[in-house]
């Protein structure tokens, strides 16, 4: 668990599953990530069980951002390798530009680079995503190359 003044990232538990069946299967959340189908609460309560696996042995680890006792988004660690990750966030809409994001982003960077020696984050953002170019960039990432509609931003020697 990791903890600021006003935010707790935790693991996923099975009470979660209804908030995971409404942030993965919104449509509206698809254009900023890459699985873009329908999950059945039976796929995501498997994912939700064998969720718990540890970084190094799934190569990505989904964080429940709380907010006093209620969930109100998500932060992924994923394509781990022994000093690299891909970051992902999503917040539920009522909750945006609240500043919830860039706290728990930054909770992260420092759990990763802490905890995993993590040399270099990266993420890939759409380029009219101009929210969360912001978020990331104050962050300290820094764009490394575009491709097609995508802004990849790196952060390097976390």
């Amino acid at each position: 668990m990791l903890k600021s003044d006003k935010i707790l990232l935790r693991t996923l538990q099975l009470s979660d599953l209804d908030f995971l069946f409404e942030i993965e299967n919104n449509k509206e959340n698809w254009r900023y990530g890459t699985e873009n189908k329908q999950y059945t609460k039976e796929e995501l309560t498997n994912y939700i069980t064998n969720a718990k696996q540890d970084i190094t042995k799934a190569g990505q680890f989904r964080f429940v951002i709380d907010l006093e006792n209620t969930p109100i988004g998500f932060i992924d660690l994923f394509d781990y390798t022994a000093n690299s990750a891909g970051v992902g966030v999503i917040i539920e809409k009522k909750y945006r530009r609240r500043g919830f994001a860039k706290e728990v982003l930054k909770l992260l960077i420092d759990y990763a680079t802490k905890t995993f020696k993590i040399e270099k984050l990266h993420c890939s953002i759409q380029e009219d995503n101009f929210v969360s170019i912001n978020l990331f960039t104050s962050c300290g990432f820094e764009l490394d190359e575009n491709k097609e509609e995508y802004n990849y931003y790196v952060l390097q020697n976390a």
